[in-house]
């Protein structure tokens, strides 16, 4: 499905028709979580942002205030449909841009079982990550010693950001308050670096029901 022709090549570029690309990947979401996946007409907005980023179009980027050098953290209540479509938009991202799903719960659970180790292992992995989920784990305790997983590691990520260009993603139905009292002030002032914000609407129906 990768190469069908939802896009145009003119004069050695890309050129992407956002209608062809939205039923592109309709058609892909479809493939991948089932008949009742389904691209919403109200969050065109949400769709052109993520678009514009995933193909890199820079004006387009510039005039919604999104810095190609920044992550993406996608804001949204449960249910809204935030981690399919970050898992969906992969398939457009250009191959060294695309990223890996990983969920907060399961790097929680991971550190109970292998230590601090894992810290090392997503916090400095050398690899575009998207982070499903921030905020839905809890405090873990690794033998005894608690420790703030998902904020060292994003501490981490902010380093090789910085040192390395590599990029983080991630998902949450937190706001940025939220997201302090969880991580800390400095994780949060790390996160405005780290990230361009996307938020739906608080209005935004459970596309699960």
């Amino acid at each position: 499905m990768e190469h069908e022709k939802h896009y145009e090549i003119i004069d050695n570029q890309v050129i992407y028709d956002f209608d062809k690309t939205m039923s592109y990947l309709n058609r892909y979401g479809k493939s991948r979580f089932g008949e009742k996946f389904q691209l919403r007409r109200n969050d065109t907005l949400i769709l052109g942002k993520l678009m514009s980023y995933a193909i890199r179009d820079r004006k387009t980027c510039e005039n919604h205030d999104i810095d190609l050098e920044k992550g993406i953290l996608l804001i949204g209540k449960i249910g809204c449909g935030k981690t399919s479509l970050m898992d969906i938009f992969r398939i457009l991202h250009y191959q060294q841009f695309r990223y890996q799903m990983i969920s907060t719960r399961e790097i929680a659970k991971e550190f109970v079982m292998n230590g601090y180790p894992v810290l090392n292992k997503y916090g400095k992995k050398p690899k575009i990550l998207c982070f499903d989920d921030l905020g839905i784990e809890t405090s873990i305790k690794h033998f005894g010693n608690e420790c703030n997983t998902i904020g060292e590691i994003l501490l981490s990520r902010y380093d090789i950001m910085k040192y390395d260009g590599i990029l983080t993603h991630a998902t949450t139905n937190l706001n940025a308050d939220d997201l302090e009292k969880l991580y800390g002030n400095r994780v949060r002032s790390r996160l405005r670096e780290m990230f361009n914000v996307i938020s739906f609407p608080s209005d935004v129906p459970d596309k699960r029901k």
